[in-house]
């Protein structure tokens, strides 16, 4: 199994595999490459020709076959990518025959999204073995944070570790919608630097009433200032939605939790899946909130996300049993 990178790369490079399986939950990565390849691989005169596109409810997989056995008609290879190939049925065995002898000027592109293409099948082994397998999984937070650095840098624009929060909280793990925003950004900016105001004015996120600065006046314990972001975003609930603001709460809560047990380590925010630059907020949070204050947080936080979901007092009194042993095995797992 290979990164983006690496796929990428190779493709640059000129080094191509019969067959290629793309499949996953984030469909970002797998558009690009599938663009990547469609953009590419044959010359633009050659496209009528040489690049066939199908989607997966509308082909078989002897269609597939019979196109990839074709020789190509202008171009040195022959390109068959098949969308949505998770709409194919899934009789795949008469690939994993073609595979064990494939065209050489053919390349088969799966585009298998919104789901795992399951490891068990043959022609999941047989792609390990003839061709190349990516899987695209939905980014966590802290790879989300890095990714959103590396994509400034790319697009050769400067922001503090802020901004880039703000960014995160307000759009999540939508790729495609982050990705579009920053190349907003890098039309507008003159001086390709983004803060605070700029993703303000830009993206649309309040600088001073957000997630990220509700978080941060919990960690030290400014009631008043946590108050007036509360009423704020209650008052913006279709910009702020309570579900985003619950867990970004008990994520904080969790962390500090695991804060407390790791002593003087110096892999402090690796283990807690954070930029370095936000250590120092779980620092000064941990004084303010002691490990057992950490836990009867996280147990509130839980019935209040049960309270949103619309669940009744007796469901969230029967519920409590789980919270407490969510709280042992959480505590004793450190």
């Amino acid at each position: 199994m290979q990164d983006y990178e690496k796929i990428i790369y190779d493709l640059k490079k000129g080094k191509f595999y019969p067959f290629y399986l793309l499949h996953g939950t984030e469909s970002y990565f797998i558009d690009k490459i599938f663009d990547y390849f469609k953009n590419n691989i044959i010359n633009e005169e050659a496209r009528d020709f040489d690049l066939v596109i199908f989607y997966g409810k509308e082909t078989s997989i002897v269609q597939i076959i019979e196109y990839a056995k074709r020789y190509p008609l202008i171009s040195k290879y022959q390109l068959i990518i098949i969308k949505e190939a998770q709409g194919l049925k899934k009789d795949y065995e008469p690939l994993v025959q073609y595979l064990e002898n494939p065209q050489k000027s053919s390349i088969i592109v799966f585009c298998f999204k919104n789901k795992d293409f399951d490891k068990r099948n043959r022609l999941y082994k047989s792609a390990t073995k003839h061709g190349i397998i990516f899987h695209s999984n939905k980014l966590k937070e802290n790879q989300i944070i890095q990714w959103i650095s590396n994509l400034i840098k790319d697009l050769n624009l400067t922001a503090d570790m802020k901004s880039i929060h703000l960014i995160y909280e307000f759009l999540g793990n939508n790729l495609d919608r982050i990705c579009q925003e920053l190349n907003k950004l890098n039309l507008f900016l003159n001086d390709k630097t983004i803060n605070v105001d700029v993703v303000q004015k830009y993206i649309g996120i309040n600088k001073d009433y957000n997630n990220f600065e509700l978080i941060n006046a919990i960690g030290k314990k400014n009631k008043n200032k946590c108050l007036r972001i509360i009423f704020f975003m209650s008052n913006n609930s279709k910009t702020y939605p309570l579900i985003l603001t619950i867990t970004m709460i008990f994520q904080f809560f969790k962390r500090l939790i695991i804060f407390h047990g790791l002593g003087n380590s110096s892999n402090i925010s690796r283990i807690l899946g954070i930029n370095p630059y936000f250590v120092k907020d779980y620092e000064i949070a941990s004084k303010n909130y002691s490990m057992k204050a950490c836990s009867n947080a996280i147990e509130k936080i839980h019935f209040a996300d049960l309270k949103s979901k619309g669940l009744n007092t007796a469901e969230m009194r029967l519920s409590k049993k789980f919270t407490n042993r969510f709280d042992y095995d959480f505590k004793y797992s450190l």
